[in-house]
């Protein structure tokens, strides 16, 4: 496996000062934003599919430095209701797919989106209840007249674009549990995979070693991120995992993100990383910062000293093992 980052953590620096700094980590692998909610601050997908010399400038200015990139990444809502937010989202993830195939990136990563509840809402609904049956006719609509046919499109295109496509399992989100990603990807086609996040997991009440095991034994798992979760025993009593309550409300939340090591232990991840060599997952482990409690800095280099333990140890106990 190779240990990588989001870069979106250095949108704020020049594109190769970023990788500088990430090489100069040890990392061997990049995940790169393309637009929706990840921005466009290190590429812009439009501008090199029509600039040559751009592509190849950009494509060198990873290579050089001993990297690999991971996946493209556009995390957006491709099916929100609201036909002019939904557009930008689709033609991000359009241009990221041309662009991915010319770069040779397998993965472009994103989210499935979510729909609103009949044809003419304004906001997406994301069902989680199966009563009132109200519930479950908006599901159903949902999946048969937006999810499973935007996506089997999308599937195809991305399959004639020789690239996969890393759907994180996301809250909010029509996938965002193994049971549905294994649903569209059943209807949509094997491009469809998971981009797994753990810290996505254990926030819905799901052990993501168990998730590794259900999305891996069926070849499901295309990108893996690497982010922590930390539940408090009294909040979450008070607020639910569902907690709607401001990320930066962090004293009061039922759950926050942390960086790897800090919501949950190495043990914890050294199982994580097993199972995914369990299930023949031998890709990137992109590192992603959301903890609010630590800068980028030291957030992004306690998750690498971390991972790097984790992988160092798996290593040696495979020449033990041989």
């Amino acid at each position: 496996m190779k240990l990588g980052v989001f870069m979106v953590l250095f949108g704020d620096r020049k594109l190769e000062d970023a990788l500088d700094y990430v090489a100069s980590k040890g990392l061997k692998a990049v995940e790169i934003g393309t637009g929706g909610n990840p921005g466009k601050a290190h590429c812009n997908p439009a501008e090199l599919l029509e600039n040559e010399a751009k592509l190849k400038e950009f494509k060198h200015a990873v290579e050089s430095r001993g990297l690999m990139i991971s996946a493209l990444s556009c995390h957006g809502n491709p099916l929100h209701p609201q036909k002019h937010l939904a557009q930008a989202d689709h033609e991000d993830f359009v241009n990221s797919v041309k662009l991915a195939e010319k770069l040779g990136v397998e993965v472009v990563n994103t989210f499935s989106g979510c729909p609103g509840d009949h044809e003419n809402a304004k906001y997406p609904n994301w069902p989680v209840a199966p009563w009132p049956n109200d519930y479950q006719e908006i599901l159903a609509w949902q999946w048969e007249n937006k999810v499973i046919p935007y996506w089997t499109e999308q599937a195809k295109f991305a399959a004639d674009h020789h690239v996969k496509i890393g759907l994180e399992l996301h809250g909010g989100f029509s996938v965002h549990t193994p049971a549905t990603l294994l649903r569209l990807r059943e209807a949509a086609g094997e491009a469809i995979g998971a981009n797994l996040d753990p810290s996505h997991m254990w926030w819905q009440g799901i052990d993501p070693v168990q998730a590794i095991h259900i999305l891996g034994r069926a070849g499901a798992i295309h990108h893996f991120h690497a982010k922590d979760t930390v539940i408090d025993p009294i909040n979450v009593n008070r607020y639910g995992l569902t907690d709607m309550q401001s990320y930066t409300n962090m004293l009061d939340r039922a759950w926050q993100f942390r960086s790897v090591g800090y919501g949950h232990d190495v043990k914890t991840w050294a199982d994580i990383i097993s199972a995914l060599r369990l299930v023949g997952y031998d890709y990137a482990v992109s590192i992603e910062h959301e903890d609010g409690l630590m800068s980028i800095e030291e957030g992004f280099s306690k998750a690498v000293s971390n991972l790097q333990q984790v992988l160092i140890e798996e290593s040696l106990g495979d020449m033990w093992w041989v």
